[in-house]
């Protein structure tokens, strides 16, 4: 029995907070990456914002809903194991939250994310400033996030396909649809 609230049209998954957090962390990460030049203080300010809402989404994680709870989709060897032994035998599993691999994928966004935070704001430290392996690093960690968030995109639309829900319109709406 599922304790998933569910509505006409699908299942309750994404509460207002987790919603408004993620595309909030897009728009940071593509002002940022695409339009915001480096170093400009409204750059720095969108990177400290990026890291305030990464904050705020660990401490959702332990005491936010229960799709949101860390406990609820935390990739263990085992849940990952599983996950990919079932994917790989044609069996569509079915997750409320995240699967193990999406929820694999956040975590290391997450971990990305505050990593830019932390290499951008030691270059405005009197110990970092001009020193160039430390801006090559924060420009590495700025692509790999690209890389991963792009991926991300992608594994969405393509899971969406296969487990027949509309993902990208469960992170808009909160209800996971299937289709």
């Amino acid at each position: 029995m599922s304790t998933t609230p569910h509505t006409r049209d699908g299942v309750k998954v994404w509460d207002p907070f987790v919603r408004i957090f993620h595309w909030s962390l897009v728009s940071c990460v593509l002002l940022n990456y695409f339009v915001i030049e480096d170093g400009e203080t409204i750059h720095q300010w969108i990177g400290y914002a990026a890291s305030a809402l990464v904050s705020l989404r660990i401490v959702w994680g332990f005491i936010g809903t229960r799709h949101a709870r860390f406990a609820d989709f935390f990739p263990t060897p085992a849940r990952l194991r599983a996950h990919v032994l079932a994917m790989r035998s044609g069996q569509v599993e079915s997750h409320a939250g995240h699967n193990p691999l999406g929820a694999l994928m956040m975590l290391a966004l997450m971990a990305l994310v505050l990593g830019l935070g932390i290499t951008g704001f030691m270059q405005t430290t009197d110990a970092f400033w001009g020193e160039e392996w430390l801006q090559d690093l924060h420009g590495v960690i700025g692509s790999a996030l690209i890389a991963l968030a792009g991926l991300h995109a992608a594994a969405a639309i393509l899971m969406g396909r296969i487990e027949r829900t509309n993902l990208v319109g469960a992170m808009i709406t909160g209800v996971k649809r299937r289709g």
